[in-house]
């Protein structure tokens, strides 16, 4: 089967690394696929290493081309300029297209938009409640919910020594992310206020950088259970070195760190949002606490601490959810997109 995914982000993100795993996957599998990407982007050479095919494009409106896309089953798009080429694409030369829908600001009824989502042969979303929501503005026949994949992260042993040297005898509690307002750094830091008193033993350690930092280093300003770590890439050593990982969001889109974490072996606490109940079941593979209450956070932190078997029992129901979300299995539920719209396109 030939594919053209398409992804014209700059950087590198979380995203961007669980399209590369899709994309090594179908390799693995035998596709063929050809991958449009932005020059600027982090991941070029790696893909280029997979001996996938590269097509450059600086600008949506760029290098389209009938040969690009010819004898493709479909184009696949992972963002919101990949949608507009995909869009182009398919009204020059008639090539179907598929969007996986990975971000909420794409919600909108923008003209253009409006179109591209139309237009789409099936559209994705990765977790039941951003499927509810493009159901609702954009009214499409079909819509498919496909969870995002973790990926596995090296370890640095010695760096993992290191900090539970510089931690010794503590429950380490991470939090790991942007630091904005909806990923609720400051529900973290209210809850280490009241555990500082109740259970000394837990240190949260904050991974991340973003606008909110200031404010926060500000509000946790006296308290020796919180340090700021700063922006940390070697996120497996983290997960090796903690006790716990929290993720109080507001708004999630994947759940892509509460999948790594589960998959390193960590027990989960996070809010009961976006695509975090997809994954937690209430103690079975994690705790959700209702967004905004720091009380109840602050007590299921220290109900982990205090409880092993809760702890061990939660990594359990975690490993055994985990197979929902492993990327041979999504592979296969995107391999089922493509074979419907290749059946759609022949009896067109």
């Amino acid at each position: 089967m030939k594919i053209c995914h398409v992804n014209l982000a700059c950087g590198c993100n979380d995203s961007d690394r669980q399209i590369l795993q899709l994309i090594k996957q179908q390799l693995r599998e035998g596709y063929d696929l050809i991958v449009v990407m932005n020059p600027k982007s982090e991941l070029i050479q790696e893909v280029r290493k997979l001996g996938c095919k590269v097509v450059l494009a600086k600008h949506f409106t760029k290098a389209h081309s009938k040969k690009i896309t010819q004898d493709c089953t479909a184009i696949h798009a992972h963002e919101k300029r990949a949608i507009y080429w995909a869009l182009i694409q398919h009204l020059l030369y008639g090539v179907p297209y598929l969007i996986t829908h990975r971000v909420d600001n794409l919600l909108s009824k923008q003209w253009l938009l409006s179109l591209a989502y139309n237009k789409a042969a099936a559209l994705v979303g990765l977790n039941r409640e951003m499927v509810l929501k493009i159901e609702e503005i954009y009214h499409h026949s079909k819509v498919y919910r496909i969870p995002s994949s973790p990926i596995n992260y090296p370890i640095d042993q010695n760096k993992v020594d290191q900090i539970w040297n510089q931690f010794r005898g503590k429950f380490i509690v991470i939090h790991s992310a942007e630091m904005m307002k909806n990923k609720g750094f400051d529900d973290t830091v209210s809850a280490a206020k009241l555990l500082g008193v109740s259970n000394p033993r837990v240190q949260f350690l904050l991974l991340g950088d973003g606008p909110e930092r200031e404010a926060l280093e500000h509000e946790a300003r006296g308290l020796t259970n919180v340090s700021f770590m700063g922006k940390q890439r070697d996120i497996g050593t983290w997960f090796a070195s903690a006790d716990l990982l929290i993720h109080p969001a507001y708004s999630e889109n994947t759940g892509t760190v509460i999948l790594e974490a589960i998959r390193a072996g960590l027990p989960i606490i996070g809010y009961d949002t976006g695509a975090i109940p997809d994954i937690i079941d209430h103690e079975i593979s994690g705790l959700l606490s209702e967004p905004g209450n720091t009380k109840q956070l602050a007590k299921q932190i220290n109900q982990l601490e205090n409880n092993r078997s809760l702890r061990r029992k939660i990594q359990m129901g975690g490993k055994e959810k985990l197979k929902q979300f492993d990327i041979v299995y999504t592979s296969s539920l995107y391999k089922e997109i493509y074979t419907q719209i290749s059946q759609t396109s022949l009896n067109q």
